[in-house]
């Protein structure tokens, strides 16, 4: 007898949950994306303990009727694809029919739903059908999770708190409110309303919603494109940072994706503007034909391929930049209140105490003495402050949001060729510890950090030098570097790709490159190290670059040169380190991304000295 059995269905969907459901989280995002799908303009969602006790998803999409609420529970049972083609033209969010069945088979789960004809409720426990009958209910669909992995205790033990879950499912639910603006989303966890979208379409409202009013008044309109994408969007300038990845949002055609490349790309955008360690915040939306993107990698559907990924990245990379560059990014400095003393120094000073106590009760007596006159009070009439309604609550916010989105939207950025803002004129006024140089503006007073200035300055002159005239020197000596039989096969493929940097790298025995010419600005730095990360990152297939393999070389020689703190400078020297840093195309941070001076606006100081 053979040993090979097929598996039932049960198990089958058993271990199909186990990729596709892999905590709350998990299942929530599933029964959105249906949702979506039916063309719902509402979405609630209400958890208990994070999903863990139990999960309800409503919707007022189109519904199923009896027939199909049966059938959606059976393997790969789907609505959105027909043949093996339309897996190479998917418009949908859902294609594999995996989701109900397994979530289904790992819980108890109640389906009620309506078309506006017919109205049925499913209820399966852990992949047994235990009823199917009509319900009376609203057209839309209401699918309720209970005791998830209570069957499953060795998934169960990973839950984290509830808590814990409950943020997880906010993340998801406020990245789809971010995908589809137009979608009204709600999340109630524990009886608490966590998160509320309108759902009028407004995304500067949704980015209110999620990364607070600090970010929507920073976000800066993104719209550009070529012949296979569009993106639009909204970038958060850099004065607001984050120390993860975890509020860059990029969506591929309405869909929520961890791609890690096109990230890469939005933070090499912000290179110039943010320092090491810091991510961006940021939502974009990419448009594309659905033939240049294959969503069929695996179940969870978190994970894309793109056809042309790298043109796409360097889309990004440049109008990223383009755009930030087209706004002023000087940070202004934060006067914060003095702190205010807790206590008062109690005075022994009895000689004047007792003259204060013998002042005031003669007053008093003359007071009594003099003859009392009367005005006649005036009437207050007391009115009970007014409530505002949850209504009116909503119109004053839309009204604050519509002043915040027209002045987000104007001007309207130029991204072909980027406006460059006007520096602003400054006026030198001294020197500040021998480290920052002052100078008064219109608006009030900048502090220019000397050396962050002079950075920028000298990064500017090398890049521009090199870039039109490469000095190449040739070794007295030159430099092997082993690569791999791999590598030496694909010389020429690999000399293309570095041609910018002015490298040619000659196979060398069967597995060694050799180098014989190298570049001006590498004097400084050692050769084989360097070339040996150039060999890697073609192998990974990044971007090797002259503008972006340089980078780091010219920041640190600029670095070198420059002015050092604690050195004395003469008024004519600040006034020729102000007018260099004028002339920069990025003349607001320095290559390393720190701000190269600060703004101290009138308004705040006049606010100190109380006037």
């Amino acid at each position: 007898m053979g040993r090979i059995r097929q598996l039932d269905t049960q198990t089958a969907n058993m271990i199909a949950a186990g990729e596709v459901v892999e905590r709350p989280m998990g299942v929530v995002k599933e029964l959105v994306e249906n949702a979506i799908d039916a063309g719902s303009t509402r979405v609630d969602v209400v958890i208990e303990e994070g999903g863990i006790t139990k999960l309800t998803v409503q919707d007022n999409g189109c519904g199923m009727d009896a027939e199909d609420a049966q059938l959606a529970f059976g393997r790969h049972a789907t609505s959105k694809i027909r043949s093996e083609n339309d897996l190479w033209s998917i418009h949908t969010l859902g294609f594999r029919g995996e989701a109900l069945p397994s979530i289904a088979s790992v819980s108890k789960l109640t389906l009620t739903t309506s078309d506006g004809k017919e109205a049925t409720r499913v209820v399966v426990e852990y992949g047994k059908t235990v009823s199917a009958a009509p319900y009376p209910c609203s057209q839309g669909t209401s699918v309720t999770v209970e005791g998830l992995f209570y069957q499953t205790p060795a998934r169960l033990k990973h839950m984290r708190s509830g808590a814990y879950e409950a943020s997880l499912i906010q993340n998801v639910i406020s990245s789809f409110a971010l995908s589809h603006p137009e979608i009204a989303f709600s999340l109630v966890s524990d009886g608490r309303t966590s998160f509320q979208t309108s759902g009028q379409g407004d995304m500067l409202e949704v980015i209110w919603n999620v990364y607070g009013r600090a970010a929507a008044e920073l976000a800066v309109p993104v719209d550009f494109s070529d012949y296979d994408y569009h993106v639009s969007g909204y970038l958060i300038k850099p004065s607001m940072t984050r120390a993860s990845r975890s509020m860059m949002h990029v969506f591929l055609n309405g869909r929520m994706v961890r791609t890690y490349k096109l990230y890469k790309a939005i933070q090499d955008g912000y290179e110039d503007f943010i320092v090491k360690g810091r991510y961006p915040l940021c939502v974009l939306n990419i448009e594309m034909d659905p033939h240049l993107l294959d969503v069929n990698v695996h179940p969870s559907k978190w994970e894309v391929r793109l056809s042309k990924e790298m043109q796409l990245e360097y889309l990004i990379r440049d109008n990223v930049r383009n755009a930030l560059k087209g706004n002023i990014l000087a940070p202004k400095a934060e006067i914060r209140e003095a702190r205010k003393q807790i206590f008062e120094p109690i005075s022994f000073d009895t000689d004047r105490l007792i003259e204060e106590a013998v002042r005031k009760e003669e007053q008093t007596k003359q007071k009594e003495a003099a003859p009392v006159v009367k005005e006649p009070e005036p009437v207050v009439i007391e009115t009970p402050a007014k409530q505002m309604s949850f209504h009116e609550e909503i119109q004053e916010d839309e009204k604050i949001l519509k002043e915040l989105y027209s002045s987000a939207a104007e001007p309207a950025p130029v991204y072909d060729p980027p406006k460059k803002q006007a520096f602003p004129p400054m006026e030198v006024i001294g020197q500040l510890h021998k480290k920052f140089i002052l100078c008064a503006v219109e608006d009030g007073l900048v502090i220019i950090d000397q050396h962050a200035a002079q950075e920028r300055v000298h990064y500017e002159e090398y890049l521009n030098k090199l870039n039109k005239e490469p000095v190449m020197m040739d070794l007295l000596v030159p430099v092997t570097v082993h690569a791999g039989s791999d590598l030496v096969q694909r010389s020429e493929e690999l000399n293309a790709s570095i041609s910018d940097l002015h490298i040619t790298m000659e196979p060398f025995g069967r597995d060694t490159f050799v180098v014989r010419s190298v570049p001006s600005w590498m004097k400084d730095i050692e050769e084989e190290p360097f070339l040996q990360d150039v060999l890697d990152q073609f192998r990974n297939d990044r971007e090797s670059k002259y503008t972006r393999m340089e980078k780091k070389t010219i920041a640190t020689m600029a670095c070198h040169h420059s002015i050092r703190f604690n050195r004395s400078l003469t008024m004519d020297e600040m006034k020729e380190v102000v007018r260099q840093l004028s002339l920069c195309e990025n003349p607001y941070h320095c290559p390393h991304g720190r701000p190269t001076f600060i703004t101290l606006e009138e308004k705040e100081l006049t606010k100190e000295f109380l006037r």
